[in-house]
């Protein structure tokens, strides 16, 4: 039997895979850090040297001083908590090239003793054979950005809890207003609630107070607002729209500040790494080899010849920067150009550059960012066997926006939408919102990687004029086969 030679195949480390010879690990803690440094000795063997450092912004500050006097080639952080923060910040501040580690990659070695000392050690032991993989951390002023958006959800999520305790509320005194009224947030529907507060009991002289369309259920307004509704429901009523009074103006507020900042970041995207950031300290998303892909043809359309950023030469300053400066001023605004999406709003729009930012250096392709996103299943291969097993748990932030946008697509009449009911009907709910969430997370990657691009819809009929007619009449006889039919075909009179 002749033996087959298989190519051999070469597969290169990443940036982050490198060996290094000076590193340096935190075990970080509420109050303190367990650091390690790891570097040669004069015998030729490594040494560990490791002392504990006050959680504290001068001692923080100095021992950045010291790192950087001992040429430390990188600094590894564990995601404890939130209290990987004051390290990492400061000591990227002075120079130093940090990267943050999810704690689930650098667990200790199963059958050995377990303290803050050896797992120090161990961190740094990882960071030098170059064994851990950087998790993402935006700019500043992508964080900054983002601590306003996530706060802008966190009081969003509270307001609607405020008004769904108030719909039981309604439910516990038989005031049925929400079968109703499409919402408990609209204008009319506050007027009757406020209304009953102030004593007001008459089901007619309430269902008086509904404006607009909500008018013509006056007859159903009168039967879902006879109930018993008394004084210990009007208090607490008071009590929660009181609530939902004091949120709303702080919402508005961190929008004001959101649209602030978001016009504030640099105009220019996708044009080098951010200059504040030492250079060594690139994320690397995971290796998204072997994932399915959706193509890129969801795109859009790009023009070029107007990528003049980055490429003066000398003496040619003022023409490229005043071409550059007219681009950007006849050019969408980043946001207008995502809310062209279906299913993304100008609101979704910002959470997404407030969670991955706005230079797509950090994401070679598309399917880096999904993966880093866990937008895509993973691989698993043993063998001749192959499947596919689920997506973890990721950026909450991100993952939640992404399927609130996928969730609206699915009801449009565009690419995203028939997609979405294909994938439903043999694939069923979750992973069809999942997958296109993915599709609109690789939109957002070409999007934010050219400035030029804008969006494309290829429409709801892209699917059915790209099929495979034979393929399908193949498909279609084998099964009648199956069945025990005979199948003649016979072309259709024109």
């Amino acid at each position: 039997m002749a033996t087959i030679m298989r190519v051999p195949e070469e597969i290169f480390d990443e940036e982050h895979e490198q060996v290094l010879q000076r590193v340096c690990a935190i075990d970080v803690a509420k109050d303190a850090g367990q650091v390690c440094v790891r570097t040669p000795s004069a015998s030729g063997r490594r040494k560990s040297t490791i002392w504990v450092v006050d959680a504290t912004s001068t001692a923080v500050l100095r021992l950045g001083e010291q790192l950087a006097e001992q040429r430390i080639e990188m600094v590894t952080l564990e995601s404890t908590s939130d209290y990987w923060r004051i390290f990492f910040y400061l000591l990227e501040a002075c120079g130093l090239p940090v990267q943050l580690v999810n704690a689930r990659d650098v667990k200790h070695a199963p059958g050995r003793p377990k303290s803050d000392k050896l797992d120090a050690v161990w961190l740094a032991k990882l960071t030098e054979r170059g064994m851990l993989r950087p998790s993402f951390v935006p700019p500043r002023p992508v964080r900054v950005l983002r601590d306003y958006t996530r706060t802008r959800i966190d009081l969003t999520r509270d307001r609607t809890r405020y008004y769904q305790r108030l719909e039981k509320l309604l439910e516990d005194a038989l005031i049925k207003v929400s079968a109703v009224a499409s919402s408990l947030t609209t204008v009319s529907t506050r007027d009757m609630v406020d209304a009953l507060i102030r004593g007001h009991r008459d089901p007619e002289i309430l269902a008086d107070l509904a404006r607009g369309a909500m008018r013509r259920k006056r007859p159903a307004l009168v039967q879902a607002l006879t109930g018993a509704f008394d004084d210990h429901h009007a208090e607490l009523a008071t009590i929660l729209l009181g609530q939902i009074d004091a949120l709303t103006p702080q919402i508005d507020r961190l929008t004001a500040r959101i649209d602030q900042l978001i016009a504030e970041l640099p105009a220019t995207v996708g044009t080098g790494p951010d200059p504040g950031r030492p250079t060594g300290d690139t994320a690397t998303p995971p290796d998204p080899t072997g994932q399915h892909t959706t193509g890129q043809h969801t795109t859009g359309q790009h023009t070029t010849g107007q990528h003049t950023t980055g490429q003066h030469t000398t003496g040619q300053h003022t023409t490229a920067e005043h071409t550059t400066a007219e681009a950007t001023a006849t050019r969408p605004g980043v946001l207008h150009r995502l809310a062209d999406i279906p299913g993304v709003s100008v609101q979704a729009a910002q959470v997404i550059v407030a969670e991955i930012g706005l230079d797509m250096t950090r994401f070679p392709t598309a399917q880096h960012l999904v993966s880093w996103a866990h937008l895509s299943p993973r691989l698993i291969q043993s063998g001749s066997r192959r499947r596919g097993g689920k997506t973890s748990r990721g950026n909450p932030y991100l993952k939640g926006i992404l399927g609130i946008a996928a969730a609206a697509a699915a009801r449009t009449d565009t690419f995203l939408g028939e997609r979405y009911a294909r994938i439903v009907k043999r694939r069923g709910k979750g992973k069809a919102l999942v997958a296109v969430s993915r599709s609109i997370l690789v939109i957002v990657w070409h999007l934010l990687t050219d400035p030029d691009a804008t969006y494309h819809d290829l429409g709801a009929d892209y699917y059915p004029g790209h099929i495979n007619i034979q393929r399908k009449i193949r498909n279609h006889i084998r099964q009648l086969e199956a069945l025990g039919l005979h199948v003649t075909l016979t072309p259709a009179a024109a």
